[in-house]
């Protein structure tokens, strides 16, 4: 076995094997469970280093056949490129940080110990999308996460919401999920395997077959119309909301993309686009109104990852990885920035907070980082991954190819959402870190197993922008493959180079529009420090804080239909089918009571009937005898 293999073997073996031992631990085993928790995240972090320096150029594949169906064939195995180790390096460092954060921040939860095993086993299952080189075998990782999202998003039982939360999470991931799995099959039966590297390009693979995997991909990566689960999963302990938003399941829908793009064409592509261009600046403006500091940051989850849909549907899968690989840095960071400073004031509501940072400096510097590079701050690492997005868009809608209007949509709305993403952030900055001091709480920075992993995150959070654009970055294995499978390894990331007069443009009216953003919520916030800058909304806030009311829209559409189509199928199987069930065995019982009762007769009663019957029969005979 060759190390590439072997490292790819372990990436989801690991983390797996001891989530299994975990889940038998007994309660009390903080200590072990601990152990277990942060050493398989560890572990995984150092097979996918060990792999991005042991692969080359050339994917390496390995499997065995599991089972056969007429002519295609399930296998299962692993299929790693330089793509594939850079995506688990990321998810082995967001899971470590998790891990080890999770341990001084639930020290009081007495059921830690399930919980390391299910965050141990969610990594593995996101590890298993990662490496599959079969369909069937990305679909047992895919699910696997669907169930360890419900499990840790209700974890804190005493929060009544999240037990809600975590069954809307799994009940909307369900519904894409069903056309996930129905699309997987039409394409196992058009191509007549499963396996990814066997899969053809161009119009070989049915576009209702491709189209039916983007409903998956809204589900699981929180996309328009499937995106409403997300902002209420915060719920769920905030080291479990960096995981599932930073580097695991919203990132997988993304990555699934990416790695079948060659048989995604233009057709499939542009409703992926159009999805992306509503989702990114949907997500930005509900972020805007939030109260919520955990809620502003799942909003802006949504905008985020519709930025890595958009650049794939406008042709570059490059684009899309890369603000994947920036966004799960400095996301990660903000979500447990975020834990850190509710942890210090005691509540998740950006109204008692205020003048935090000079009794939270380690808190105040990484969290002004993660949200440097949020907002798109040049040289953060945001500000690469996000231009190179608006770049490639920019250069499409120039092109004038087929799907023109695509590429005009997603530019339209990325430049937009850049802007309203600085608002926001600058907001969130401004009202936690400035201005007077609101609650009674005696704030202080976080203990070193909490503020550590701040410290480690914040580097790639500033400088892996940097390291994408830098001119050996492709021979790093920074050089992605595009749309039709073609490896691109020019210096850097950007497809057309950046020494272009255009990619300038677009980086000057990006930063236009990202500073206008900026610097409208300082101005708001300036004129009254104690107060909110998103009061400048009026009466469409309360619109925006509920995400444009589409959670209300599902449930007059969706959840009250079904909710009454389920009462009189109730009824009709209680009044009807039960009905029959129980009419049947009462009528029987009436009936043996009826042959009961002409049987009832006490023993003389029988007794003398017999004997008279006899003297009958006797009398007869004699008679007969005597006549005879």
């Amino acid at each position: 076995m060759s190390l590439p293999v072997l490292c790819a073997t372990l990436l989801p073996a690991v983390p797996f094997v001891l989530a299994l031992i975990g889940l038998l631990l007994p309660l009390s085993s903080r200590a072990t469970a601990a152990l277990f928790g942060v050493g398989g995240a560890a572990v995984a972090l150092i097979a996918a280093v060990l792999l991005a320096f042991g692969i080359g150029d050339t994917p390496v594949e390995e499997f065995i056949q599991l089972a056969e169906f007429g002519d295609i064939e399930v296998t299962a195995g692993v299929r790693v490129d330089l793509v594939t180790a850079w995506v688990a390096i990321a998810v082995g460092v967001v899971a470590t940080a998790v891990q080890v954060y999770s341990v001084a921040y639930l020290r009081d939860d007495d059921r830690y110990v399930p919980y390391a095993a299910q965050v141990n086993l969610f990594t593995a299952a996101m590890l298993l999308v990662v490496v599959a080189s079969d369909l069937v075998q990305l679909l047992i990782g895919w699910e696997v996460m669907g169930i360890c999202s419900y499990l840790l998003i209700g974890h804190d039982r005493r929060l009544p919401e999240a037990p809600a939360a975590a069954v809307k999470a799994f009940l909307v991931t369900r519904v894409g999920d069903v056309g996930f799995w129905i699309g997987i099959v039409l394409i196992g039966l058009s191509q007549g395997t499963f396996r990814i590297s066997e899969l053809g390009g161009g119009e070989a693979v049915p576009t209702l077959a491709l189209i039916l995997l983007l409903a998956g991909v809204a589900g699981k990566s929180a996309q328009f119309p499937l995106h409403t689960w997300l902002p209420d999963a915060m719920a769920g302990p905030t080291p479990i909301s960096a995981l599932i938003h930073a580097a695991t399941m919203v990132a997988a829908g993304v990555y699934v993309v990416a790695r079948l793009y060659p048989v995604y064409h233009p057709d499939a592509l542009a409703v992926l686009g159009v999805m992306a261009a509503i989702t990114m600046l949907l997500g930005a403006l509900a972020a805007c109104a939030q109260e919520d500091i955990k809620r502003v940051l799942a909003w802006s989850t949504v905008s985020q990852v519709g930025y890595m849909a958009a650049a794939l549907a406008v042709g570059s899968a490059n684009a899309g990885l890369s603000h994947l690989l920036t966004h799960a840095a400095f996301k990660a960071l903000l979500f447990l920035a975020a834990g850190a400073v509710i942890h210090a004031v005691g509540s998740n509501l950006m109204s008692h907070m205020g003048g935090l940072w000079r009794a939270m400096p380690t808190t105040f510097i990484t969290m002004t980082i993660g949200l440097a590079a949020l907002a798109g701050l040049p040289p953060l690492s945001g500000f690469w991954s996000k231009e190179l997005i608006i770049g490639v868009a920019w250069h499409q809608a120039a092109d004038g190819h087929d799907h023109t209007w695509v590429a005009w949509l997603v530019l339209t709305s990325a430049l937009l959402t850049a802007g309203v993403t600085a608002w926001y952030a600058t907001r969130l900055w401004l009202r936690t870190f400035f201005g007077v001091r609101r609650g009674d709480a005696a704030p202080h920075d976080p203990p070193p197993a909490m503020g550590v992993p701040l410290w480690v995150l914040a580097v790639p959070a500033a400088l892996l922008g940097l390291l994408l654009v830098w001119p050996g970055a492709s021979g790093l294995g920074l050089g992605f493959t595009d749309h039709g499978g073609e490896s691109t390894s020019e210096p850097g990331l950007y497809q057309y180079g950046i020494s272009e007069p255009v990619e300038w443009v677009s980086i000057a009216v990006t930063l236009l529009v990202t500073a206008a953003g900026a610097v409208a919520a300082w101005a708001v916030w300036r004129h009254d420090p104690a107060g909110d800058p998103a009061r400048i909304l009026g009466p469409a806030r309360s619109f925006l804080a509920y995400g444009f009311r589409l959670d209300d829209l599902q449930a007059r559409v969706v959840v009250r239909p079904v909710q009454a189509l389920a009462r009189l199928v109730r009824a009709a199987d209680e009044r009807a089918v039960d009905g029959a069930v129980e009419g049947t065995g009462s009528g029987t019982t009436g009936l043996a009571g009826w042959l009961a009762r002409l049987h009832g007769g006490g023993l003389p009663r029988y007794t003398t009937t017999v004997l008279a019957g006899v003297l009958l029969i006797g009398a007869a005979v004699g008679v007969t005898e005597v006549l005879g």
